[in-house]
């Protein structure tokens, strides 16, 4: 890597510490260089490539559909902009598996990713704090070619697409904030506990189903819905899906709680990253 050294001062690092995403900016030359590295790693040695990021969703999204929209004949409410049926409960479920899919990888990547590259642990001149964020970005890069295949999906089947599409990076903004907090904690604690990596895919099994994903959250019990929306995800599936399929604005004031709870979320996690990472080389 040439020019990861950066000069640090008393400033710079109060600014990190309460604008933790200035790390990306800081070190952005090696962001990047990790980010395109962990984007083609993940499918350079198959046949097929990239084609991967495509055939994997939708394989998935048709085993779905066919369990639960074919066999089980599940069916979603109408009342929004998108088409009903079978076709109309698919799209309804990818949307909220984009998001689903978004979080899994970045809590199921990020307990090992310090540990994945141990021998830059001991570069004093590295920045290890941008290894979680690389693993939020690649996830974001599964999850836009994932979003393209719900907009196309819905043009073809529905002739339009809602004019509220555009706020969808707005819906995902304080999301994908979220993610880097979680990542940044999770990726110290991983090296510390490497159990973890375990203990997060019994709780994304946990999560899939708690979650608004494969019905709606109207559904269920008022005296239940608090507790759905406990859960980091259920907000943002619900959201998405009403700027992306039924064409309304999304709950703006849910939104802004949403992001102060996610600018507080990737401070501690920087925070904690930043403490953690002083013992890494002891244990790694």
């Amino acid at each position: 890597m040439n020019n990861l050294h950066a000069t640090t001062t008393p400033r710079r690092d109060l600014l990190e510490f309460l604008l933790p995403v200035l790390v990306v900016v800081r070190w952005r030359v090696a962001f990047w260089q990790f980010l395109l590295r962990a984007i083609t790693r993940r499918y350079r040695a198959s046949a097929l490539g990239l084609l991967w990021t495509l055939i994997v969703p939708l394989f998935t999204l048709g085993v779905y559909t066919f369990v639960f929209g074919v066999i089980m004949q599940s069916r979603w409410d109408a009342g929004g902009a998108g088409p009903g049926g079978t076709a109309g409960y698919s799209l309804q479920l990818f949307a909220g598996l984009t998001i689903f899919w978004l979080m899994a990888d970045v809590l199921t990547e990020s307990p090992g990713a310090i540990v994945q590259h141990a021998n830059l642990v001991k570069k004093a001149v590295f920045p290890l704090e941008i290894i979680p964020i690389t693993v939020v970005g690649s996830a974001l890069f599964q999850t836009l070619i994932n979003t393209a295949i719900l907009l196309a999906a819905t043009l073809l089947l529905s002739g339009h697409l809602p004019l509220t599409t555009l706020l969808y990076p707005l819906i995902l903004l304080p999301f994908v904030l979220l993610l880097c907090g979680f990542a940044w904690f999770m990726s110290a604690f991983g090296v510390y506990v490497r159990d973890l990596t375990h203990v997060i895919g019994l709780l994304m099994t946990v999560l899939l189903f708690i979650s608004p994903i494969f019905y709606s959250g109207d559904r269920v019990s008022p005296k239940l819905q608090p507790f759905l929306f406990l859960n980091p995800i259920s907000f943002i599936v619900v959201q998405s899906r009403r700027v992306l399929l039924d064409g309304q604005l999304p709950d703006w004031r849910g939104l802004v709680i949403y992001l102060a709870v996610a600018c507080v979320a990737i401070s501690l996690g920087y925070l904690f990253f930043r403490k953690a990472r002083r013992n890494f080389a002891d244990v790694v």
